[in-house]
């Protein structure tokens, strides 16, 4: 029999709910600063109420919810998959009052595809928003890049064992140091450190290119963020296209590729093992894929004579293919392009890329390379059992930060994530069809959606169908957390449906 949550179970999972719903009214102030310092006061308006209306909510579950109980795994799910949903509701509030959006669906919609770090968007007029506004689609995906619980946790959980339940339920498995708190922190001391240096090095290529201290500055910022949390969010409309710049690409490709490594990785790199770099099966993994998709696009280009010089090659095609690897989302080509221009087994190429994204407990989507690497790994090991005598021990291991040995529960917890994503790539692909899209411009953006990519071969827009906003913000939600703890938000709906349904049975 499914029992029925209890009031603590309630109340615990709104207290911690509350607590990163505060933690987005804080963001809010950066936004809120910029466009103080901007003389922007219909924004400044937009921002005090979403501060506030985030505030509200803190201070009821603060004096309704409050209980000396910890959370156990249970409530981790639930407050990281619940505190995302409420995250996007409460984080539209000043989208929406910007006037750039249709309807609050399509500010929702913009809203999880930043704290995914997906870069999908349906904001109108972009090239002309308030700079508060673009600091704040910047700030969501550098925040969503580090986790909104990694934020919560930084800055308002105590070192509980609960809080571990709830880092982990977000989809990220290393401690970096004993405790998760002091972990969260070690996360944010990497990503500010590399915001300082990427951001200096974009302002300087910015300068050279002409573009105004001012304005090259939050531009290099926004860049950087959009980059680093492999976001793919750009102050103009055209992305990358806009700047025109060999040496932007560059600087924002390094960026992207570090910013799809494991954390963990990271860590281990500044803590003096660098070894670690090329014994890693996820960098090895992801090697091995961009190699295959090199190949693919070069024939796919070859058929179809297009970006021949190995300029246009990297800027137009290698540039997009890596973009789309590590779930960026930068794009140097306009959308049409990956239809029109592409051809079938160059945009396949990118697909495919899309969909094995980059690293485990990073900033990026899809099947991720220690995934693909276990994969592997297991397949060979199964030859190898096949080919040995029956008296014969065939073991396989993968190196990732220490060795780990593939069994059947490893390879089975790989599996169900592979499928999960497999189904909302099918899901989204199938949706687009029904409502008439050309099948490969279907499958292009409902793997970036699902990967949390946001390349997009034109699907995306604001006049794309309410349900295919509806699901696209599923599955970027539901690709970002890897589905564990939407699992569990499901499950827990469900007990607390039946569980009524029993009670009164019993009455």
């Amino acid at each position: 029999m499914i029992l029925r949550p209890s009031r603590e179970d309630v109340k615990l999972i709104g207290w911690g709910t509350g607590r990163v719903i505060l933690g987005v009214g804080l963001i809010m102030t950066i936004p809120l600063i910029t466009a103080t310092l901007s003389a922007e006061w219909n924004t400044v308006l937009d921002f005090l109420v979403g501060i506030l209306a985030c505030a509200a909510f803190w201070l009821l579950t603060e004096i309704y919810c409050r209980t000396e109980k910890d959370l156990t795994w249970f409530h981790g799910l639930i407050v990281a998959s619940g505190g995302w949903l409420m995250a996007m509701l409460f984080g539209a509030i000043p989208s929406f009052l910007s006037g750039h959006y249709q309807s609050f669906l399509d500010a929702c919609f913009d809203l999880m595809s930043g704290y995914t770090t997906t870069g999908l968007y349906l904001l109108q007029d972009l090239d002309h928003v308030s700079h508060g506004l673009n600091m704040w689609r910047h700030l969501l995906t550098y925040a969503g890049g580090q986790g909104i619980i990694v934020i919560a946790l930084t800055f308002l959980f105590s070192g509980t064992a609960g809080a571990f339940k709830i880092y982990a339920s977000e989809g990220k498995e290393e401690k970096l140091l004993p405790n998760v708190i002091a972990t969260a922190r070690a996360i944010w001391m990497i990503s500010l450190t590399y915001l300082v240096v990427g951001s200096l090095f974009i302002w300087i290529f910015l300068l050279a290119e002409g573009m105004p201290a001012a304005r090259g500055g939050l531009h290099s910022v926004w860049l950087f963020m959009g980059a680093w949390s492999t976001g793919g969010f750009a102050p103009q409309s055209l992305n990358l296209l806009y700047y025109h710049s060999l040496w932007i690409e560059l600087a924002t490709m390094v960026i992207f590729i570090i910013g799809s490594f494991n954390f963990a990785l990271h860590y281990a790199v500044w803590t003096g093992n660098r070894r670690e770099i090329y014994r890693n099966i996820e960098i090895r993994s992801f090697a091995a894929t961009a190699i295959l998709g090199t190949f693919m696009l070069s024939v796919g280009f070859g058929k179809m004579g297009l970006f021949t010089s190995l300029t246009e090659f990297f800027r137009k095609g290698f540039y997009n293919l890596i973009s789309g690897h590590t779930t960026t989302g930068n794009a140097t080509v306009y959308s049409a392009s990956f239809l029109r221009e592409f051809g079938p087994i160059a945009m396949f190429a990118v697909i495919l890329c899309m969909a094995i994204g980059a690293s485990a407990c990073s900033t990026g989507g899809g099947f991720k390379g220690l995934r693909m690497g276990v994969i592997f790994r297991y397949f060979r090991s199964e030859i190898r059992r096949l080919a040995s005598p029956e008296s014969a021990v065939v073991r396989e291991k993968v190196h990732h930060i220490r060795d780990v040995w593939i069994d059947d529960p490893l390879v089975k917890g790989t599996m169900f994530i592979v499928i999960c994503y497999v189904i909302i790539y099918v899901l989204g692909t199938s949706l687009g069809i029904l409502y008439g899209y050309d099948p490969s411009v279907a499958l292009f953006d409902a793997v970036s959606a699902g990967s949390n990519t946001g390349l997009s071969a034109g699907l995306t827009g604001p006049l794309m169908p309410a349900l295919m906003k509806v699901y696209y913000i599923f599955a970027m939600w539901a690709g970002r957390l890897e589905f564990v703890s939407i699992i569990a938000l499901l499950s827990f709906g469900g007990a607390i449906v039946r569980g009524q349904g029993a009670r009164r049975k019993r009455r």
